[in-house]
């Protein structure tokens, strides 16, 4: 795809699915370093996880016994393998689309979120949502919220086969129907709803306020790297939607020295336009479950 037609789909549909963005080798060695941080993870011997049933940040590790279903802090300095999933954030086939989908220079890009989204323990699923507004927003407030630029990009890099994730298409330009404001948090048949199919070494970028959810099989290997990359800009809203997950409190001693030159260089660049956005300790969270 071209940038512009890149920049279509995302803004016609809210999603756009790249193909095969990794060769064999890339996709082998992250599905290694995935393997081993998972089976760490689900042995309660890394803090900073997602667990059952609890949708939203912030999540409380010794619930670790309730199982899992995701990774936080993959840059994190303790992670073991951050070089790896360093290498897989910045790569460049990643930031090559995030540049155009921003129309913005490499140099103005802002370290954001990078996790993993793992099989859970047992059945699960998000319910119906946007990223970073609240679920009692009136029509007006998400137009308003919807309405304003785009400064940063978000995306699903499947390293195994994943549907997961089910959108809306076209509902992050307008606000919800009412019949989408009425319906079961968990409505299994939302109009017009899609699951977005990835094969292992594709990659979805979205529009993290379009209308969607996760509905996640415990019996289907999942491994998928959820990151997100923005350009600069300082209000307590774009603070809260990126600290809230924790990434301002270790920013500061990650260490990207290890990683090819350029990719260092650009990872350093974005670290510190990061950390110029405070440690996120009192920025609140978008959703309370």
């Amino acid at each position: 795809m071209t940038p512009a037609e890149l920049r279509a789909s995302l803004e016609r549909d809210g999603f756009v699915r790249i193909p095969q963005v990794l060769a064999a080798d890339e996709l082998h060695r992250y599905r290694g370093a995935s393997q081993h941080i998972v089976d760490t993870a689900r042995k309660g011997e890394w803090p900073y996880v997602r667990t059952l049933p609890k949708q939203f940040p912030p999540w409380d590790a010794e619930d670790v016994q309730k199982g899992i279903w995701g990774v936080q802090h993959l840059l994190h300095p303790e992670m073991p393998g951050r070089d790896v999933f360093a290498e897989s954030y910045f790569h460049e086939k990643v930031v090559d689309v995030v540049v155009n989908l921003l129309e913005c220079r490499r140099d103005d890009l802002v370290l954001e979120l990078y996790n993993m989204l793992c099989r859970p323990d047992h059945d699960f699923a998000l319910r119906w949502h946007r990223d970073n507004i609240g679920p009692q927003a009136s029509a007006e407030e998400e137009l308003r919220h919807l309405q304003e630029p785009i400064i940063h990009a978000q995306w699903n890099l499947a390293l195994y086969d994943d549907s997961s994730l089910i959108v809306v298409p076209g509902s992050h330009q307008r606000a919800r129907t009412d019949m989408e404001r009425g319906a079961d948090p968990f409505e299994d048949n939302m109009p017009g709803q899609l699951a977005v199919r990835m094969n292992p070494g594709d990659i979805v970028f979205y529009n993290n306020n379009i209308l969607h959810r996760g509905v996640y099989n415990s019996s289907i290997e999942r491994m998928t790297l959820h990151g997100s990359m923005g350009i600069a800009k300082s209000d307590p809203e774009r603070a809260r939607n990126i600290l809230q997950h924790g990434i301002g409190t270790w920013a500061s001693k990650a260490d990207f020295s290890n990683i090819p030159p350029e990719m260092s260089k650009l990872a350093q660049g974005m670290q510190s336009r990061l950390i110029s956005m405070g440690s996120g300790h009192d920025v609140g969270f978008t959703h309370q479950d």
